[in-house]
């Protein structure tokens, strides 16, 4: 197949559809200007979409197939998406704005997460429960049927393929809403998939807006699952039909993550671990470490050597590779800077950054550190998902932790020290759902991740997340 033959529309049901809905306008964030055009799906697509779905789960095709030979084809999606990672960076780069090693690393880790549930798909099982002579009992993994997947803008192909392998290891079918400001690269995945041998209808692609497609599947009533990644507000709109329909959703919804760094904590390692936990990809990750918690004989040399690693690193196009890359869209770049405004209006101090940058076109944003921060700020307690950095002091133990849990939010969270029973102290009293010692992003895609509090509920990636796309049937059996 030629990358001429994956077009920008909706793969419904094995086919490539243009569907009937409102074509949505590509831009590149690295200028600000449209570049391409993808065809959008109505209602109707949507409800062709979820039917492709039900009719290829009730083939029972992934279901009744030997394990291993699921397995098998899981590998073969991710070797299919190997191949075409040639075509699919530059597509990332120019539609997402991020920089070229960034988009080969996600092109990599969607492939990697194929591999990793396609092992686990040979070894779900149930269970032989004794009740005694004269019995017979059993447990049995059973697919929910129609698995219906949002995908957010800032990591398309890998959180979709997050999703979409653990759901097709256990045997369901999925109908996925690529991102409105990112919807290209992930046709791919379709692409992959058909190469692969998947069966048709199990791998269905829609492509339209939130309001439209992204409502009408989330509420259709032939979805049997829910998995959702993005706002708060957005998530909640879909937990209630989720909870009206009675179906289960998996969440994430985001954070205000916080790194606690202790007073014999290496400086520089500190310095490198949280710049890159808040500034890649321009701070648009949901497990950002955007709030730096420092404790006050150190405060000062963390913010300057922060600041002197910033100034070490370029910013421009994703397509030349700089580090520091564009935000998504004008509004994303418009609510970063707003919310560094406000902070500096309210006492705090730009240590660099704060405004975006001159000369350069395209959604910009300068890496910005902000110190003075207090915890009750704005900045310190709403997610700004941009380059901005917010530093805060602390004395003791008690008051970090006061601090870092101190918002609604409880993705991630990080400890900085060289002493290991005050890191095992710390990470056993924050409230988040995972916890980074000594290194922002540490971890991969063998362990569960997921939020407390208003960060959501669920987890995904790890064995944990195949608990989220099978339901235990028991049988038990009078001899």
């Amino acid at each position: 197949m030629a990358a001429s033959e994956t077009p920008w529309a909706n793969y419904i049901g094995g086919q490539w559809i243009k569907g009937s809905g409102q074509s949505i306008v590509v831009n590149a964030p690295a200028t600000g200007q449209a570049f391409d055009e993808i065809a959008g799906a109505s209602e109707s697509d949507v409800g062709a979409a979820v039917e492709a779905a039900r009719r290829a789960f009730n083939t029972r095709a992934l279901y009744d197939m030997r394990p291993h030979d699921r397995m098998l084809l899981l590998f073969r999606i991710a070797a299919e998406i190997r191949k075409l990672s040639d075509e699919i960076v530059p597509v990332l780069v120019k539609e997402n704005g991020k920089s070229v090693g960034f988009a080969k690393d996600e092109v990599e880790c969607t492939a990697q997460y194929f591999e990793y549930y396609g092992g686990i798909a040979d070894k779900v099982h149930g269970k032989s429960i004794p009740l005694g002579s004269g019995y017979l009992d059993y447990t049995q993994l059973v697919p929910f049927g129609v698995s219906a997947q949002i995908v957010p803008w800032n990591f398309p192909l890998e959180i979709a393929a997050r999703a979409i392998a653990p759901a097709l290891a256990c045997g369901n079918a999925v109908v996925v809403k690529s991102p409105e400001l990112s919807p290209l690269a992930m046709c791919f995945l379709a692409t992959a998939c058909a190469r692969a041998g998947l069966p048709a209808g199990y791998f269905n692609l829609i492509t339209g807006y939130g309001k439209d497609a992204g409502e009408a599947l989330v509420s259709h009533p032939g979805v049997d699952q829910v998995v959702f990644t993005g706002s708060v507000e957005t998530g909640r709109k879909i937990l209630r039909n989720a909870a009206e329909k009675i179906i289960p959703a998996v969440v994430e919804l985001g954070g205000k993550s916080a790194g606690i760094v202790y007073a014999d904590a290496d400086t520089t390692s500190v310095a490198s671990s949280a710049a890159i936990g808040i500034f890649a990809h321009a701070g648009q990750v949901c497990s950002a470490g955007s709030r730096l918690i420092v404790h006050e004989s150190i405060h000062d040399e963390v913010v300057e050597k922060i600041v002197t690693w910033v100034k070490g690193q370029t910013m421009g196009p994703g397509e030349e590779d700089h580090f520091f890359t564009p935000l998504i869209s004008a509004a994303q770049r418009d609510k970063a800077e707003r919310f560094a405004m406000i902070a500096l209006q309210a006492g705090a101090t730009a240590a660099t950054g704060g405004r975006r940058p001159d000369g350069l076109p395209g959604f910009y944003m300068t890496p910005t550190v902000l110190t003075g921060v207090t915890p009750a700020m704005e900045i310190n307690k709403h997610e700004v998902f941009g380059p901005v950095l917010s530093v805060l002091k602390f004395s003791d133990r008690e008051e970090a932790l006061s601090i870092a849990n101190g918002t609604e939010y409880g993705l991630a969270s990080g400890v900085y020290t060289k002493d290991l029973s005050l890191a095992h102290w710390t990470a056993d009293r924050l409230e988040a759902g995972t916890v980074f010692v000594n290194q922002w992003f540490a971890g991969g895609n063998e362990v569960p991740f997921g939020g407390f509090k208003r960060s959501g509920f669920g987890r995904e990636k790890g064995v944990e997340a195949m608990a989220n796309y099978c339901q235990v049937r028991n049988v038990a059996v009078r001899i």
